[in-house]
């Protein structure tokens, strides 16, 4: 999706956990036809966690017959795109000339390298008969040495991503290692990314072996060391403490993370870099028409001037 820089999110609940970091409450913009976006990074205490850097939760929306989503044709650069849905479908289309209608359930990562430009559009049988939205979109910025990589776009159905179940809860692993199984996902640093969906009074853990960890909080409540959280939060935990997560209520939650980078990132619009120059370069190049064109798409989304 596209991005225009905002208020940051809300400083959430009071810590009083050793182990949380940060809680985030998710600020919400409203992006037109009641398109609701909550966005909890990046955010002015923290950037980023792991090499997540963008956070964006969008939804519930019910698109009646004849509507939907329309985000035309825009340039990325220095990042991947991780597109996760829980309700809804979205058709994702790429200059290296991928089309892939994106449904629940499945991970689909796009990474932009040296430069991709997508769009992402409501399937026309879904537009026809009108449909719910409901999803989750991350930028995943790279390391510095991998920026400059081919683009390419990855495609697994959700039958094809490993899940761990257990009393209570069911995880669905997306990307990287979680509960002791790896999803098939390449990925370019390690990271980890996991839907977790529990019964009330249900007790799990959140490893501690990745370097940065948190818990976004989608829908329901839990309790971490006594203390009581309800969604949307992002809560971002510090490093090799071992987290007990027990539910109070039916919840769905993202488990995610990872190594953290070499260094913070500048970001403008659409573009992420550890180079001001790089992000200066990636301006012309779209208002110049530089980047290749997103097949069977007529319109692009200007350079914000």
């Amino acid at each position: 999706m596209s991005w225009l820089p905002s208020n940051d999110p809300v400083l959430g609940d009071p810590l009083s956990c050793d182990a949380l970091e940060l809680v985030i409450v998710p600020r919400t913009r409203d992006l037109g036809d009641g398109f609701e976006v909550r966005r909890a990074l990046p955010h002015g205490r923290r950037q980023m966690v792991g090499p997540f850097i963008f956070f964006d939760h969008f939804g519930p929306v019910q698109f009646m017959s004849g509507k939907g989503m329309d985000v035309r044709p825009h340039p990325h650069i220095g990042l991947a795109t991780v597109t996760y849905l829980f309700d809804g479908s979205i058709m994702h289309r790429d200059s290296e000339g991928n089309i892939q209608e994106i449904q629940p359930g499945a991970m689909n990562l796009m990474t932009a390298g040296r430069g991709i430009a997508h769009s992402e559009r409501t399937p026309d049988v879904q537009r026809a008969s009108g449909q719910k939205m409901l999803g989750l979109q991350s930028w995943i910025a790279l390391p510095a040495a991998s920026e400059e990589i081919a683009p390419s776009f990855q495609h697994y159905a959700a039958a094809d991503l490993p899940k761990v179940r257990d009393r209570g809860f069911t995880a669905r692993i997306i990307a990287g290692t979680a509960f002791g199984v790896t999803s098939p996902v390449s990925m370019v640093s390690p990271w980890f990314y996991t839907e977790v969906t529990a019964e009330q009074g249900t007790t799990l853990p959140l490893d501690p072996d990745h370097e940065e960890r948190a818990i976004y909080l989608v829908d329901g409540e839990i309790e971490i060391a006594g203390d009581r959280y309800q969604g949307p939060r992002l809560l971002i935990f510090r490093p090799g403490d071992r987290i007990t997560v027990k539910t109070v209520g039916p919840t769905r939650m993202m488990f995610l993370g990872g190594d953290a980078l070499e260094g913070p990132r500048h970001i403008w619009w659409n573009f992420v870099s550890s180079s001001r120059e790089r992000i200066e370069q990636a301006k012309q190049d779209w208002k110049t028409g530089r980047f290749a064109h997103v097949p069977d798409e007529h319109e692009f989304i200007p350079l914000p001037e």
